[in-house]
Formats: C-alpha cells, sequence, structure tokens
C-alpha cells in the first residue's frame, strides 16, 4: 500500500525489526484499513449527499452556440459566438434571480475573453484560450477537479493566468528567455464536475463521461496547432482521473488505427499528448503510469501541506462499483516522474512564485531537464 497509511504500516514494521513474513502480514493489514476507512468514507458521503444535493438550482441558459469546426481561420467566429451566448446566458440568470450566475456569466462576455466553447446551462461549462493559439507550438490544457463550475470558475481561471504569466516570462528579451511567446494555454472545464461531497468523487463515473470529451478536444486542437506543437495536460485532483481515461481511449484509438495500416501520429487531429501531469491526484484508477498505456511523459507532484496524501490510497468494491482511485501517482510504485511541488497545499499549485508552477512551467516548455524532482 503507498498511501499515508501504508507509509506509516511500513515505516512501524521496519522499526520493530520484523522478518518479511510480518511485513507481508503489516502490508496486508494497513491495506485492509485503507479500504475500511474509504468505504467508512463513502458511507458517510452518502449520508450527507442527498441532502447537499437539494443546494444546486438549475439555472436556465440559452443552448451552446452552433459553430463550424475550430481552425486559425474560425477562431474569432468562435469567440464572438461565445461571448454573446455569455451576455445571453446572464441576461437570463438575472431574470431568474440569480445574481451570483450573472456576474459570472456577464464577466464572461466581456470583449477580451475567448472562448472556444461556452454553455451556461446547469452547473455551467466553459472552454478558454489565453495566448495567440493559432500560431502556438507549445500548448497546456488544465483539467480541473470537484466544484468547478462557472460560479467558481474565476479561482480556475486564476491558475491558467497565472502559468501564462509565467511563461510569458521566459520569452525571447525577459530574464531567463525561452519559448514562452508561441506558448497558449487552455483552461478546459467540458464535463461537469463531481462536487467534494458527494459519492462521484470518490469514482470513475464522471471520469469516464469526461474522457471522450477530453479526447475529443484534444483531436480537434491537434488539428489547429499540428502534430508538431507540444500539448501537455495538466490534470488536477478529480481532473487526473479524468485525464487517465482519456489516455486510455487514446491509445486504444491509436492502436486501432495502426492494426488498419494507418499511420496515426501523421493523421490531423489524433488525440496525441506530449506529457500528462497529475497534481493533488487522488489516484488515476490505473495501478501504473504503464497501464495508461500512452507515449506521453506521466508526471507527478503533491505539495506538502496538500489534504489528499490523508485520502487512502486504495479501491474496494461496493455494490458492483469500484471506489477509490488506487496507487498513489508520486510513490515509486506507480512509476510517474516525480517533481518538486513545495509546501503548498491543494489549491496552491499555480500560485505564482511557487515551485510547483515554475516546473509546471518548465514542463510545458519543454525544458524537462530543468525540472526539480522530488
Amino acid at each position: 500500500m503507498s498511501g499515508l497509511i501504508g507509509r506509516e504500516d511500513a515505516m512501524g514494521v521496519e522499526e520493530s525489526g520484523v522478518g518479511e513474513p510480518g511485513r507481508a502480514r503489516a502490508r496486508t493489514w494497513g491495506a485492509g484499513r485503507a479500504r475500511r476507512v474509504l468505504l467508512a468514507l463513502v458511507v458517510a458521503v452518502a449520508v450527507v449527499a442527498p441532502l447537499a444535493a437539494f443546494a444546486r438550482p438549475q439555472i436556465p441558459a440559452p443552448a451552446p452556440a452552433v459553430l463550424p469546426p475550430v481552425t486559425a481561420a474560425t477562431l474569432d467566429e468562435a469567440y464572438t459566438a461565445n461571448r454573446a451566448n455569455a451576455a445571453k446566458a446572464a441576461r437570463m440568470a438575472a431574470a431568474n434571480g440569480d445574481r451570483k450566475r450573472a456576474a459570472a456569466d456577464r464577466s464572461m462576455a466581456a470583449s477580451t475573453r475567448r472562448f472556444l466553447s461556452f454553455d451556461g446551462r446547469g452547473t455551467g461549462q466553459a472552454v478558454e484560450v489565453f495566448g495567440d493559439l493559432a500560431h502556438a507550438d507549445r500548448v497546456a490544457v488544465l483539467v480541473p477537479g470537484s466544484d468547478t463550475t462557472l460560479d467558481t470558475y474565476d479561482r480556475f481561471r486564476a491558475g491558467a493566468t497565472a502559468l501564462m504569466d509565467e511563461v510569458a516570462t521566459r520569452s525571447p528579451g525577459s530574464p531567463g528567455g525561452g519559448h514562452g511567446a508561441r506558448t497558449a494555454v487552455v483552461s478546459w472545464l467540458g464535463y461537469e464536475t463531481p462536487r467534494t461531497i458527494s459519492t462521484t468523487v470518490l469514482t470513475t463515473g464522471r471520469a469516464e463521461s469526461a474522457a471522450p470529451r477530453l479526447e475529443a478536444f484534444v483531436r480537434e486542437l491537434r488539428g489547429l496547432v499540428g502534430q508538431d506543437a507540444r500539448v501537455s495536460l495538466l490534470c488536477h485532483s478529480y481532473g487526473s482521473v479524468v485525464c487517465a481515461r482519456a489516455a486510455e481511449r487514446a491509445d486504444r484509438r491509436s492502436a486501432g488505427l495502426q492494426g488498419a495500416g494507418l499511420q496515426s501520429a501523421g493523421l490531423q487531429g489524433e488525440a496525441r499528448v506530449d506529457d500528462i501531469v497529475l497534481i493533488g491526484s487522488p489516484g488515476t484508477g490505473a495501478d501504473s503510469a504503464a497501464a495508461l498505456h500512452t507515449s506521453a511523459r506521466v508526471w507527478a507532484a503533491r505539495g506538502s501541506g496538500d489534504w489528499i496524501a490523508d485520502v487512502p490510497h486504495a479501491g474496494a468494491d461496493l455494490f458492483g462499483t469500484t471506489v477509490g482511485f488506487g496507487t498513489d501517482p508520486v510513490s515509486p510504485a506507480f512509476g510517474a516522474r516525480v517533481f518538486a511541488a513545495g509546501d503548498g497545499g491543494h489549491s496552491d499549485y499555480f500560485r505564482p512564485g511557487s515551485v510547483s508552477l515554475d516546473n509546471l512551467a518548465r514542463i510545458v516548455l519543454g525544458d524537462t531537464s530543468e525540472v526539480t524532482r522530488a
């Protein structure tokens, strides 16, 4: 067991001088305890979640704008149409008495905002661009975790802007130099994220639904920026489960194309990424990075102040559904490239001036030899 409980148990065995049989029994006991903790958490959430669900109102909004496939020539059309859709959503939310959502939608309708897609219905979805996507040779796609909605979008967006500012400092002529001038960042709120206090946050259900959406987006992105561009997925918290599922789907699609005698690497729109970065991850549902069957480099990091370390890294069957996400991505057993994230908490990975943001920028720019390891 590679989670916090497992490490504590292993340390206890090492210090007591127990032999291999004793260590094996301790590992079994530690894994069992982690599963019991996980099941107890599921039961507690199952009691609380139905009550919390009543706090989620249905917010009226127009259907998303109907747009042609995204190309360099149609980007401005998409940005204009989605701003108009956000403005209409703001008016409908205001008429419904929802001032918070109306304000959020109204800010998204500002002339400086650039959305590839926008859907103001329900909890809402939005995909926003920072930088010159049409000419980018490096693109970072941020995939959020639980409780990210249009109402809380600003905190997600803050991470994207912080990353964009960080890579911009590395552009030619800036201290440090580098490739920042041709880098774009995309904040991808392209799925309905689970609530932190819910049973859905403990299973892969939402991730399974989100994975084909993320895969389709990356394929469309590849069609825009080309196969030579460097594309990185930065996956936070439950978003790491989404990225893992999308990686597996992309690999299966690539294998099918190769089996048909086609070169998938040369097909426009193929869902290929260069790096998958798991930050503040509860696990991915896979036992190891190799089990993702992806050609991408798989990275992982966790701040020393992140409470996600206390979540049992185990899986358990409950009424035919697997809860929990298995192996800790920062453990040696998972096999990811683990990098330093400093002393930040669960929401601090994109904090300006942080060790984690510095390393994320290096990964996005392809300066992987400069990434500081944990």
